[in-house]
């Protein structure tokens, strides 16, 4: 059995309609000020950041996007005889898993838009139920079981990674023989140490992004190709 862990970013999820963060035309290179709405302490301190960050929910693309070719070619790879797939996550979409991937053998490092929970009793409910009472009137809903503020289920700047979360993610690294960071800029930490750690211990590190990454002196192999056709093509390769 051969395990593959694959670190998926942001660049995986641009086909399907869902821009990047960092990128050439991303959210935050175009528009800075929009770090704010996924930075902690803005968020709880401000109820006009609030009120802007449920609007952008309300009209991002996250809950109607679909997956695309290479989010299928994960799957794919997952259906191969002698193949162990693991998937880690710096995305909050959940495409992965509608894709076809068990939702087991996926890692969310940073969270779930698909779901808000609150900040004060930790209670979790569904992102589309709390968009629905934004499109009835209320413009910064709050937690139906204590009153406190509801934020996605996401990992914001400001806030820790869940450690047992990150734990089993190095233990997939450290495991790995082959590992795949597709998509992701390389720059966030502490998932972009991912890449380093697999490497560190024997994995064939192979880097999929437009981008140059931090990593790319320990990688065995580049591709700078598009990662729609690009991935499915080197995960077939794989198979």
């Amino acid at each position: 059995m051969t395990m593959v862990a694959i670190l998926s970013g942001a660049g995986i999820s641009t086909d399907s309609g869902i821009p990047d963060y960092r990128g050439p035309h991303g959210v935050w290179t175009r528009d800075p000020a929009a770090e704010k709405l996924a930075t902690y302490e803005h968020y709880m301190a401000d109820a006009d950041i609030r009120r802007r960050a449920w609007r952008v929910r309300l009209d991002g693309p996250v809950l109607r996007a679909e997956p695309n070719a290479a989010h299928r070619a994960v799957a794919a790879l997952d259906r191969t005889p002698g193949v162990a797939v693991r998937v880690l996550t710096q995305n909050v979409d959940g495409l992965h898993q509608i894709a076809g991937l068990p939702g087991r053998k996926v890692l969310e490092l940073h969270g779930s838009a698909r779901s808000v929970v609150c900040t004060g009793c930790h209670a979790r409910s569904s992102m589309a139920a709390a968009l629905d009472r934004v499109r009835a009137g209320e413009d910064d809903p709050k937690c139906p079981e204590c009153g406190g503020i509801l934020k996605s289920a996401t990992v914001m700047f400001g806030q820790r990674l869940d450690p047992v979360v990150l734990g089993e993610a190095m233990g997939i690294a450290k495991a790995a023989e082959v590992f795949i960071a597709v998509g992701t800029s390389l720059k966030v930490q502490p998932a972009a140490s991912l890449a380093g750690v697999a490497a560190e211990h024997g994995a064939r590190l192979i880097i999929v992004n437009a981008e140059p990454t931090p990593y790319d002196a320990l990688a065995d192999e580049i591709v700078r190709e598009p990662i729609g056709t690009a991935l499915p093509a080197l995960l077939e390769r794989l198979r």
